[in-house]
């Protein structure tokens, strides 16, 4: 037979489920069927909010990033790209809430020795209330929890932190997170764990994989695989236009150093935010999905790192602020993820996280008062003196979590119904899927996609941060798929040759 012409695959964002994209299709490539991945990335460095940022020789990262899975496809390029740069780290977090620290995962003694006896004794009452007596809906965040935790636990450790963090009430956000973020997870279990030392429960695990230089390691190491196996990735490169002919998608319209240029494809992945992705399209989409675009809501973030002229002035990876006195909501130390992440050992490390929105307040503060903020607000909660601080770096990340109110799933089912009937295009990621996935449930997604390339027929629609795909699930628009999701032979010649 004679070999088919390489395909083009252009990838849309260089973050985890971009790069694992470009990855997965030359994996899947053979000389007679080849997909070259082009990745175009805004940023100057690859990772996305994966990424890890550096100053005078400090790495950091933009929010803690376990390298934690369940997903053995996962697991398996972490450990290839990485290699003996895979670390195995301790983990160890609490929650500082009035004046205290609680071990988290909960530890009985420390729990009942700060709460005391008698708080104590109404929670475990107001959990059995609640068990009895359930909420008999469970479409908001605090529904959800309150089913399970019961209504004191809630309102101590619940409600403060979630409104810190999205800046709504939990009334106001959907259940759909909660069971994402803490499945599996309630009141007994944790209680149990404590006792027991069981463990199932992936937000409760006692020790994570993590790269020697930070998550952006394990996507630096990705792009340079992905040009050294004959793909390219663009840095400092925005998306314009994504240009379709009916249900087919032709190109993309991208700009480098203000040079714009126009470039054709065979398939397009993209992990760019929904909403921006529904702008780009020209022509536009029906204005049923453009309306459903402009409903989805981010929440912002950024994160203020300290370099203090001692060493570490707390052992742990990071600490959760329940406190509502101070505006900060988490707080990393970096050595506790890998001593390499400083330059000097001398010193310490720390980053001090802010959840916000863009035109708010905290975002546009200038670097030296975030600076300020940060130093004063890390001495106000007794971990270290504000003049101990001798250097700062601030990160801003737009769309950093993408919120989930009361339109969000609508509107998310309105524009996937949309994609579907693209025939060369996949939407992929925690923004390309207005997902709260983390890392590897993202790159997941991005493999389902590379497969659908080569002819598989995965609805990505279809995922869930713990039961990933329906394995079983078929497409409307192929014929059988077996139960790995990969169609016959025969099909996947099919559709590679009229792709």
């Amino acid at each position: 037979m004679k070999p088919s012409p390489q395909k083009t695959a252009l990838v849309l964002g260089g973050g985890p489920a971009g790069l694992t994209a470009a990855h997965a299709l030359q994996k899947l490539s053979t000389p007679d069927r080849a997909v070259r991945p082009v990745v175009f990335e805004a940023d100057h460095i690859v990772g996305g909010i994966s990424r890890t940022e550096s100053k005078n020789g400090y790495r950091f990262d933009i929010g803690g990033h376990r390298f934690f899975t369940k997903e053995a496809e996962v697991q398996a390029m972490w450990e290839d790209i990485l290699g003996d740069d895979f670390l195995t780290r301790p983990r160890q977090s609490r929650i500082y809430y009035r004046g205290r620290f609680y071990s988290y995962p909960l530890k009985l003694f420390n729990a009942l020795n700060n709460i005391g006896v008698y708080e104590a004794v109404r929670i475990m009452l107001s959990y059995g209330k609640w068990q009895v007596f359930p909420s008999k809906n469970e479409d908001s965040f605090e529904q959800w929890v309150i089913n399970r935790f019961g209504g004191r636990l809630y309102m101590h450790f619940f409600r403060s932190y979630t409104e810190k963090v999205w800046g709504i009430s939990p009334k106001s956000i959907r259940a759909d997170w909660a069971a994402q973020r803490i499945k599996n997870l309630s009141l007994s279990k944790a209680v149990w764990n404590a006792i027991s030392g069981a463990n199932d429960t992936a937000s409760l695990i006692e020790e994570f994989k993590y790269p020697r230089l930070g998550p952006g390691m394990m996507w630096e190491k990705t792009a340079a695989r992905v040009e050294q196996d004959g793909g390219t990735v663009h840095l400092d490169t925005t998306v314009g236009r994504i240009l379709r002919d009916g249900n087919r998608v032709t190109g993309v319209e991208v700009t480098t150093e203000g040079e714009t240029r126009h470039e054709t494809a065979d398939h397009v992945i993209s992990s760019l935010a929904l909403d921006t992705m529904v702008a780009a399209f020209d022509p536009p989409p029906p204005p049923h999905v453009i309306e459903a675009a402009n409903k989805l809501r981010y929440r912002d973030f950024l994160i203020v790192t300290l370099v203090l002229d001692h060493p570490d002035p707390f052992p742990d990876n990071w600490i959760y602020v329940h406190a509502p006195e101070v505006r900060v909501g988490r707080i990393q130390n970096f050595r506790a993820w890998s001593p390499e992440m400083l330059s000097d050992r001398t010193t310490a490390s720390i980053g001090m996280e802010f959840f916000c929105n863009r035109g708010d307040d905290l975002w546009e503060m200038s670097d030296a008062d975030l600076a300020a903020l940060a130093a004063g607000e890390l001495e106000q909660l007794g971990l270290a003196d504000a003049s101990t601080v001798i250097d700062s770096f601030i990160i801003r990340q737009p769309k950093a979590y993408p919120v989930y109110d009361q339109h969000y799933k609508d509107a998310v089912d309105t524009i996937a119904d949309w994609i579907r009937t693209l025939e060369n295009f996949e939407t992929v990621g925690r923004n390309g899927m207005h997902r709260y996935n983390n890392q590897d449930h993202s790159m997941l997604s991005a493999m389902k996609a590379a497969e659908n390339v080569f002819g598989a027929g995965h609805d990505l629609w279809d995922v869930n941060t713990e039961r990933s795909y329906h394995e079983d699930f078929m497409r409307p628009d192929t014929k059988k798929i077996n139960r790995t999701g990969a169609a016959t032979e025969a099909k996947e010649r099919e559709l590679w040759e009229s792709a």
